[in-house]
């Protein structure tokens, strides 16, 4: 299969705000590539390398040569290349990287350099992502999608159940569950603007409310004396949490996955400020890190993640002593809830998280079984643009652009601007930040500086209003910076939908 066959899907998929129509072409790309390119491809179509690191980053693919005229590139030749480079070591390493990106970027035309950047950079805009792919799988595979997600899910990885389902049917894909030592996709929250609309959501039932804690998100296995500890993007981050590791060695089973946040604390038990967590988590040493666990996926070889939300809090509590599991309250009542919150906004927790008793643990799924409540709005935006500042920010990048993803049609939509909440060391920093991140020089001669769509950056705000000024028809009203979130990558970013349901 001729890599201008790919790029040339990608473009159709991006140029359709149909989700079927994206299935489709996805799908269409799958059929016609070779057996032994499948892996590649499913790799490709959803935006991402087959190799976990290359050694390359946007610089690394900034300065290219001129390109081919015409199309001879091979999927398989691109892959095979890529492979190469991520094996390049030792003295002279940076040399030879750069001479096989010439080598192989010399080769593509002009559409396929752009799209082989955004490739390594993550950067590929098509409008596609994983729940696309997947449709295809299983469109080609002939398998129900379910299936495929669930595999996904398990495996933490859509390819790998590409993989199964070409393979081996749905037979392979039932085949692949939990295994501790593997870790498996996060469950993931909706959002509603105060606990009593969440408690709406659950028809009056009771509910577990856990505290929300602003850390970091860890998956911790242990397999006997093997502990591995993961973030929510599945890094493996065990070596820098030696104290988790040896909270984990402490418990009364030999083998388990547990879900749950890890932060640093100060003195008098309230958490410190989220930087200093992620700061910690980066690396070992500096402050002791607590983890908090909020639900358990497997014990001692007993799957639960079918097992309604009672049951799996009930093994959680008889295996994670008190002081190492998040504080939650279980209760129907709106007044008793109302005063748990309180109490945990009080303690400096962010917010809570209101759970359905019945609900599985579906991994990646935002749903209704888990809702998220925060005492002030906030979104999940990604930077497009920052302006120069003026008067006493003269010389720093200030006021920036806000966008919110959209899923349908690729890209980001503009929701508006603000220069509120920044610090001077945070000015600091997203000057140097967005020069690096910008798509043409960052000088002064150009009042907005446009940059890469990928620094990610929680926004709180009072309210939104219709607007006829921005794409998405919404903006914010007095949107300020909270924090940049580098624990977060853009396409984790939140939608135009999830914005515009809070209207």
């Amino acid at each position: 299969m001729f890599l201008a066959d790919l790029v040339a899907t990608s473009q159709a998929v991006g140029a359709t705000r149909s989700r079927k129509a994206k299935a489709e072409s996805l799908a269409a790309a799958l059929r016609r590539a070779e057996p032994d390119e499948l892996e590649t491809v499913v790799a490709y179509l959803g935006g991402t390398l087959r190799q976990r690191r290359t050694g390359l980053g946007w610089r690394g693919v900034s300065d290219l040569p001129e390109p081919a005229d015409a199309p001879t590139l091979t999927v398989s030749e691109v892959h095979q290349t890529f492979e190469d480079i991520s094996r390049i070591a030792g003295a002279g390493s940076q040399a030879r990287r750069k001479a096989a990106v010439a080598d192989l970027f010399g080769r593509a035309t002009v559409d396929e350099q752009a799209w082989l950047r955004g490739l390594v950079t993550g950067e590929v805009r098509q409008g596609a992502l994983d729940a696309q792919v997947q449709e295809a799988v299983a469109a080609v595979a002939e398998v129900p999608l379910a299936s495929v997600r669930r595999a996904a899910m398990l495996a933490g990885s859509t390819l790998a159940a590409a993989v199964a389902a070409f393979h081996g049917g749905e037979e392979a894909l039932a085949a692949i569950g939990l295994e501790v030592g593997r870790p498996v996709l996060p469950m993931l929250a909706s959002s509603a603007p105060d606990v009593a609309a969440a408690l709406d959501k659950m028809a009056g039932r009771p509910v577990a409310i856990d505290a929300k804690l602003d850390g970091i998100r860890i998956q911790v296995h242990r397999d006997g004396d093997e502990v591995l500890v993961v973030t929510r993007s599945l890094d493996d981050i065990t070596g820098r949490l030696p104290e988790v590791v040896e909270i984990a060695r402490s418990l009364p089973a030999r083998r388990f996955v547990l879900d749950g946040e890890a932060l640093v604390l100060a003195d008098d038990g309230r958490p410190r400020p989220f930087q200093e967590t992620s700061s910690r988590t980066a690396q070992a040493g500096g402050g002791v890190v607590a983890p908090y666990f909020f639900d358990v996926l497997h014990v001692d070889d007993r799957d639960l993640l079918d097992e309604p939300g009672h049951e799996r809090l009930a093994v959680l509590d008889g295996l994670v002593p008190e002081q190492h599991r998040v504080g939650r309250l279980v209760t129907d009542d709106a007044d008793a809830a109302r005063e748990f919150v309180a109490a945990t906004l009080a303690a400096g927790h962010e917010g809570v998280v209101v759970k359905d008793l019945d609900a599985r643990y579906e991994a990646g799924r935002r749903g209704a079984g888990w809702i998220k409540v925060k005492p002030v709005h906030t979104l999940d935006l990604v930077v497009l643009a920052v302006e120069w500042g003026s008067g006493r920010r003269r010389g720093w990048l200030s006021n920036i652009h806000l966008g919110a993803r959209d899923p349908e049609g690729g890209g980001f939509v503009m929701l508006g601007k603000t220069f509120k909440g920044m610090t001077d060391e945070m000015l600091a920093w997203q000057t140097e930040r967005f020069t690096e991140l910008a798509t043409s020089p960052a000088d002064r001669s150009e009042y907005v500086v446009h940059v890469r769509p990928e620094q990610v950056v929680e926004i709180a705000f009072d309210g939104l209003q219709r607007s006829t000024r921005y794409p998405g028809g919404v903006a914010l009203r007095f949107a300020r910076v909270l924090r940049y979130r580098d624990d977060k990558q853009a396409h984790e970013a939140d939608t135009i939908e999830d914005v515009r349901a809070l209207l």
